[in-house]
């Protein structure tokens, strides 16, 4: 048994590029063992990228995976010495399994099934894979190591079952999604194994976007006594190194801090924003700016993913829009150094009430004429959008989402949401962050009340409750399940409750056709909220 170097391969994969994902493969194996590394670990299904969703029930998808694999690892025999885990999904007599294959001079030498499928939350694996029931235990220079898959290690079967068939390290390669303060989860799940096995564990995690979804990285490893010994930076591809001694105990090596959650969250909706343009190929992104702090806040974000260039901002101001929103959102431009124009609604909305007239005739001004201004704009958003191929960002944030305080057609009109997930009081902190690292975002942004402006004096308290209250509420009964009466029993009054919870039912037919956004809670609307549109129940 000799010392030796295991190298944690954080990379992006593109899912579907099975040639894109394999030089990607490749080129950490080159890193490697120029490194003098003997082992590299790849995340889960590293070679198709992850989830790969209703592509996996696609029997070219799995014919096309199994031929890559075949040619990734004669790429891989340039590094005799080097054993790579791939992950994969992989045909067997028993069905389709979530794999990770150990490849070494051109041949796979072991292999794994995961085990524990998840079927909670963003996860769909019993859909379209069986289980695996058997250990993995190789050697590499005289240490045995053990591996599993992601969701097996939240339970305590397959770390034991490894360690009972020889191991004395355990590799576990993942595709775990980012949601807040996630990392300290994970870290915690693992450290209980540790205690029962006394195995030290590598965690390769992968990074990137995929549609809702954002992996973080944040890949770890932890000694024997459940210490850190390194730790990896999250939402950025890196290779990362740690060594094992003769002993098979990891060395204390690199270990990045900590982030604070608005910067995890913050840097979460970059990468999230920043994949789902790139990797579906726009030239760029469109912003309605309003002057207000929710347009703000995925203006800074839209730039710091993509650049100035690729951001083009658009002011659209009716008979209500304030003065300040318009000298607000000139300033906030101006600092980020986008394209800004400014494209005034009063001619289209007229038209449309003129047109209207004769049918609204004797009915009182309601609702009606704000969404009128609001589907004009979308409309002028989406026409800017045909004709330079560039994406419309939407605005709204989770609070409004939650409660229906949105416009079909309308401010909901896009092609990806970003703050779909950050509750209205998470928007402010979120600029706050962003303004400590340079203050782009003008302080009256932040400072004045929220309002629509779509009718004279119009703020958002005036339809809603305080966002504290209205964010509380939303979180208790929809990232918590808590029940209408739990939440007033935590101190919540009768009336805003039974108002918001009303509210989040009503408007499930609204969230169905909101475009997907990034997730960064426990529960988003979209993959993990599936409630009918139709129902009479409401507890």
């Amino acid at each position: 048994m000799s010392a030796q170097t295991i190298a944690l391969a954080q990379i992006n994969p593109l899912l579907g590029d099975l040639t894109g994902n394999a030089q990607l493969i490749l080129k950490a194996a080159q890193e490697a063992s120029t490194k003098g590394a003997k082992l590299l670990v790849t995340p889960e299904l590293s070679l198709t990228g992850y989830p790969p969703e209703d592509l996996l029930l696609r029997p070219a998808f799995i014919e096309a995976a199994a031929h890559e694999l075949e040619s990734l690892s004669k790429s891989l025999a340039q590094f005799p010495d080097l054993s790579v885990i791939v992950g994969h999904p992989k045909q067997t007599e028993n069905g389709l399994q979530n794999y990770a294959s150990v490849l070494r001079n051109g041949k796979v030498i072991a292999g794994y099934a995961k085990q524990e499928l998840p079927n909670h939350e963003v996860f769909d694996e019993v859909r379209y894979f069986v289980p695996g029931n058997e250990a993995c235990v190789f050697e590499c220079n005289g240490i045995s190591y053990g591996v599993i898959l992601c969701e097996d290690a939240w339970h305590a079967g397959p770390a034991k079952q490894a360690h009972a068939a020889g191991a004395q390290i355990l590799l576990v390669p993942n595709a775990s999604p980012y949601h807040l303060q996630k990392e300290a989860l994970r870290i915690d799940v693992l450290r209980s194994h540790i205690a029962q096995t006394k195995m030290p564990l590598v965690y390769v995690n992968a990074v990137g976007g995929q549609d809702e979804l954002v992996f973080d990285g944040g890949s770890f490893a932890l000694n024997s006594k459940g210490e850190v010994a390194m730790a990896m930076p999250q939402f950025e591809s890196s290779l990362g190194l740690v060594n094992v001694n003769a002993a098979a105990e990891l060395e204390s090596g690199s270990i990045t801090p900590t982030q604070s959650v608005e910067a995890q969250a913050y840097q979460a909706l970059v990468l999230g924003v920043r994949d789902y343009v790139n990797k579906n190929r726009f030239p760029g992104v469109i912003i309605g700016l309003s002057g207000g702090v929710d347009s703000a806040l995925v203006l800074a974000i839209a730039v710091d993913a993509l650049g100035a260039d690729k951001v083009r901002t658009v002011m659209m101001p009716s008979r209500y829009t304030a003065d300040i929103s318009w000298i607000d959102a000139r300033e906030m431009a101006q600092n980020l150094g986008v394209q800004y124009d400014e494209i005034p609604i009063s001619g289209p909305v007229d038209a449309l009430e003129s047109s209207l007239a004769e049918q609204f005739k004797g009915l009182p001004v309601d609702a009606t004429e704000e969404n009128i201004q609001a589907r004009v704009r979308g409309t002028l958003l989406m026409a800017l959008s045909n004709k330079t191929g560039r994406l419309v960002l939407t605005t709204g944030n989770k609070s409004e989402m939650a409660v229906g305080y949105c416009t079909l057609y309308g401010d909901m009109a896009g092609g990806f949401a970003v703050i779909k997930d950050i509750a209205k009081t998470l928007v402010y902190r979120l600029c706050a962050y962003r303004n400590s690292i340079a203050p782009i975002i003008p302080e009256r942004i932040l400072t004045r009340a929220p309002s629509a402006e779509l009718r004279p004096d119009q703020k958002d308290q005036d339809s809603l409750p305080s966002y504290e209250v209205l964010d509380g509420i939303v979180e208790r009964y929809m990232e918590q399940n808590q029940s209408i009466s739990q939440i007033i029993a935590a101190g919540y009054d009768v009336e805003s409750v039974e108002k918001v919870t009303r509210l989040i039912k009503l408007n499930e037919y609204k969230r169905r056709q909101a475009p997907p956004g990034v997730r960064v809670t426990t529960r988003a609307f979209g993959r993990d909220w599936r409630y009918p549109i139709t129902s009479q129940f409401r507890a």
